[in-house]
């Protein structure tokens, strides 16, 4: 098997699944508007419309930015332009503030082998790992991502159960517990892009007195082989700055940065 270069990995990762619109929620409503990639629920209420511009925004970005302000606007829906540092648009940042976007926190997109996470971890004595379905799984994770990320989180986690729940056969979730009805430890998601060779993985968190005792390496290891065992070979991660030194210890490669830019209609 001939292993491919960090620069090739991201030339794979932007024709598999940007170029594609593979990184959509089942559901969602997928747009080309020029070159601008767009795909957000049909529901305006609903979080999660999310823009892209792989392939630059041509001649006159301040045109293809205006008119996504004018189609999310109008549409009372709070958007997040996905920027990549790899995107082909001079002062793309600079342009999407002075269009009233407002930048969140830089995360560094990893890419690497799925066969360099596997590895045995042992987990705590009195600790199991379980992939997880049913709506009080979810609930006792929505309580861990509350505590860890604060409530404004709720929102993210209940997309993430609908997104299961659409399509159950594009996503994993894994918690580690000590029991099935006390607290979650940790949890971890992981997300197939079909027709593609590469997943994501997503969602890491950990309960802070459970942190440093392997618990996300052990989710890591998990998702690496349920994912082999499903046919991916490539794994995507956008990092923070707690996961990127384990990923880089594991093989993972830092390819570019990312950074959303969210449009909140007034």
């Amino acid at each position: 098997m001939v292993l491919m270069t960090p620069a090739e990995l991201l030339d794979s990762f932007i024709v598999q699944i940007r170029l594609t619109d593979r990184d959509t929620v089942p559901g969602h409503l997928v747009e080309r508007d020029g070159p601008v990639h767009r795909n957000y629920p049909s529901d305006p209420g609903q979080r999660g419309a999310m823009i892209e511009c792989p392939e630059g925004l041509g001649q006159d970005p301040e045109h293809w930015i205006a008119r996504q302000v004018a189609f999310f606007t109008g549409r009372g829906q709070r958007v997040e332009w996905k920027t990549y540092s790899t995107d082909p648009v001079p002062w793309l940042h600079e342009r999407l503030s002075a269009a009233g976007f407002v930048a969140e926190e830089v995360e560094v997109l990893m890419l690497g082998e799925l066969g360099d996470l596997v590895h045995d971890v042992a987990l705590p004595e009195g600790t199991t790992l379980r992939d997880i379905e049913s709506e009080t799984d979810w609930r006792r994770v929505g309580h861990l991502m509350g505590g860890v990320w604060g409530t404004d989180s709720a929102w993210v986690h209940d997309h993430l159960r609908a997104e299961q729940r659409e399509r159950p056969d594009l996503m994993v979730a894994t918690v580690v517990e000590q029991d099935s009805a006390g607290p979650v430890l940790a949890y971890a998601l992981l997300r197939f892009s079909e027709g593609t060779d590469f997943c994501g993985l997503w969602g890491g968190s950990t309960d802070p007195r459970w942190r440093g005792r392997g618990l996300y390496r052990a989710l890591l290891a998990h998702r690496a082989r349920t994912a082999l065992d499903r046919g991916y070979r490539y794994a995507r991660v956008d990092t923070s700055p707690d996961s990127r030194p384990i990923l880089t210890r594991l093989g993972l490669h830092q390819v570019a940065t990312t950074t959303p830019y969210v449009l909140t209609p007034a």
